[in-house]
């Protein structure tokens, strides 16, 4: 088990070089730093030495791979991807294009993303499971045909539907919570309610369905009819086998999302003026600040290749039998 995890940490490595290379490059390849500068500047004509200080003042003035005017490992390190890209290897992920510290920006923007991220994963997760388990305790009846239409009719609409209608009903008509924005410490939980309700409503539909068929395919192995055999309750059977026989698959979707609440819901933050990292990375996608898209992009990966090794380590605490040599 030990060498299996110290292999994919070794394989991470390259993953991220890479993932890492093709951000910078592609970047680069749409902005070039004279036009980041004229972009920053903010104004139709800029002079070349306004150009050539802006480029100074935040280390663009570097070659971007190699630095051939440099000597010995200055090559390598007297340049712009080592200056804002390799550094991310050892936590520092630099400045802003607006001169504020991006590491201290995602540790005070991690908590409200986190505020809604959490609960919505969790009740969504249990309400999705629930209803799944409910579809397939009362499965080829009108309970499951007319609950598998509304999942259907539920993922069909878009989520923006789902944002803007609750906006609307909830906070314009209804006046129960604030359309948007966030407070601090307890006065926090008015403006989550619905954003998490939102969040966990929209995902009924397409979760609900995945987990029912996973459940129906468990219903008709052999196990779940021996277990009938000997004069198991159909609810029994749900809970104490199908559904713990079924955690591998749901492990395999669930796990890999967990790290992934760290980043914060893009449209839910930008929508609901919620301060997380969702609309941190919107904010920089618009003012083309590549410090803070890089950033998120790196921190992304490696959340990602995190929730996958959590996914292998889980599947072994859940069924037995599985090993990794």
């Amino acid at each position: 088990m030990f060498a299996y995890l110290l292999r994919r940490f070794l394989y991470a490595i390259p993953i991220l070089i890479g993932v890492n290379l093709v951000t910078f490059a592609l970047f680069f390849v749409v902005n070039t730093p004279d036009d980041m500068a004229r972009m920053q500047l903010g104004v139709k004509r800029v002079t070349p030495e306004a150009i050539e200080k802006w480029k100074a003042e935040r280390g663009y003035d570097k070659p971007l791979f190699v630095n051939t005017g440099a000597a010995g490992i200055g090559v390598v390190t007297e340049t712009i991807f080592f200056a804002k890209s390799a550094r991310m290897f050892a936590g520092d992920f630099g400045r802003a294009e607006d001169g504020r510290d991006i590491t201290r920006e995602i540790r005070l923007r991690m908590g409200p993303s986190l505020a809604i991220a959490v609960p919505t994963f969790a009740l969504g997760l249990f309400v999705t499971v629930s209803f799944a388990l409910l579809l397939a305790f009362f499965r080829a009846t009108a309970f499951d045909f007319w609950g598998v239409v509304l999942c259907v009719a539920m993922m069909s609409v878009s989520g923006l539907f789902y944002i803007i209608g609750g906006q609307y009903l909830v906070s314009k008509v209804w006046r129960l919570v604030p359309i948007s924005g966030f407070g601090e410490g307890l006065d926090a939980w008015k403006f989550l309610i619905l954003p998490v309700a939102i969040g966990v409503v929209s995902g009924i539909g397409s979760s609900t369905r995945w987990y029912r068929t996973i459940f129906l395919e468990e219903i008709g192995r052999d196990y779940v009819r021996t277990a009938r055999a000997k004069g198991l309750s159909e609810i029994a059977v749900l809970f104490r086998h199908v559904l713990r026989n079924a955690l591998i698959p749901i492990l395999t979707g669930v796990v890999a999302v967990i790290p992934l609440l760290f980043m914060g819901s893009l449209l839910t933050e930008s929508f609901f003026g919620i301060p997380g990292l969702g609309s941190y990375t919107i904010d920089a996608i618009q003012a083309q600040d590549f410090a803070v898209v890089r950033s998120m992009v790196f921190i992304g990966s490696v959340l990602y290749i995190a929730g996958l090794i959590l996914t292998d380590i889980s599947y072994t605490l859940v069924d037995p039998r599985v090993r990794f040599e």
